[in-house]
């Protein structure tokens, strides 16, 4: 038995953690959120909140410290540890028993089911981690969750660069983009500007879309640092903008020749090109 399925056999035989008390009771404000974000209209809400919201609760946040005895995070870091160092969720089936009502405290546990590996993927060498959580009202049991995800080793940087996927719906964008075009989806119905591409307007329902040309000029609506992981074919940090263009549709690129520092929302930037290869340009921003 290698330490990976040591430390799994040890974390499976402590069975289900401590519970873990929710931040907040079920409380409508949050219901309201809930249902507002998904156009859910069942008259139902908020008098009781949604099921598939169970996990909501009881979430760490974004400052939240996981618990010690937290078997996911525990194999996790071990898998870390020996280089698996990438993930990828896999599998989530939740199991409902009845609706939470507003006033209602949930407390969680989780328990390790198995970890199995190592298995060869498409993304790489890793280990399957499955864990089985379950919410509670006092001693009731509510709702459970089979979570699975891989935790693999990302394949060595090759300086290859990654492509885009390219189908029916954005060919038109990427025929564009090798004649330095940077071109909007329209609907020809309704003059529906969309970005990304889509094959159905989602004003009107049009099924034949066209495209209008972009000025390519814009201002960054928002933006992050890339720090890590490593991206193949560039050199970190990277700046990736989400830039507003005049049009009104927001289009999303790489920010080029800025120092990170610099960059701040509202930056007024312009459409480059970068010729990957004789097949592919893309759209990259430049602040001006």
């Amino acid at each position: 038995m290698n330490p990976i399925e040591a430390e799994a056999a040890r974390l499976a035989a402590l069975g289900e953690s401590k519970p873990r008390l929710a931040r907040d009771p079920v409380n409508e404000p949050m219901i309201n959120n809930w249902v507002e974000a998904l156009g859910d209209r069942n008259p139902a809400y908020p008098k009781f909140a949604p099921p598939a919201m169970v996990q909501v609760w009881t979430m760490y946040g974004l400052n939240g410290v996981r618990d010690a005895d937290d078997p996911l995070g525990a194999m996790t870091s071990v898998l870390d540890q020996a280089g698996f160092t990438s993930v990828v969720a896999t599998n989530c089936e939740q199991t409902y028993h009845r609706y939470l009502r507003p006033g209602e405290q949930l407390s969680v546990t989780t328990r390790l089911s198995d970890v199995v590996g190592p298995k060869r993927t498409a993304l790489g060498e890793g280990w399957f981690v499955t864990t089985i959580s379950t919410w509670y009202v006092d001693e009731e049991p509510v709702a459970e969750m089979m979570f699975r995800i891989l935790k693999f080793r990302p394949p060595a940087a090759t300086g290859a660069v990654i492509r885009p996927l390219m189908n029916q719906d954005t060919e038109f964008f990427w025929e564009g983009t090798s004649q330095r075009e940077l071109r909007i989806q329209k609907c020809p119905a309704c003059s529906q500007l969309r970005h990304p591409p889509g094959p159905f307007c989602p004003s009107c329902g049009d099924s034949n879309p066209s495209y209008v040309l972009s000025s390519g000029r814009g201002t960054v609506f928002s933006y992050v640092v890339h720090h890590h992981p490593p991206v193949p074919g560039k050199k970190l940090p990277i700046v990736i903008a989400l830039v507003e263009l005049e049009e009104g549709v927001r289009m999303l690129g790489e920010l080029q020749g800025s120092d990170p520092e610099s960059v701040h929302i509202g930056q007024s930037v312009t459409v480059d090109w970068s010729r990957v290869d004789g097949e592919l340009t893309i759209p990259v921003w430049r602040a001006t």
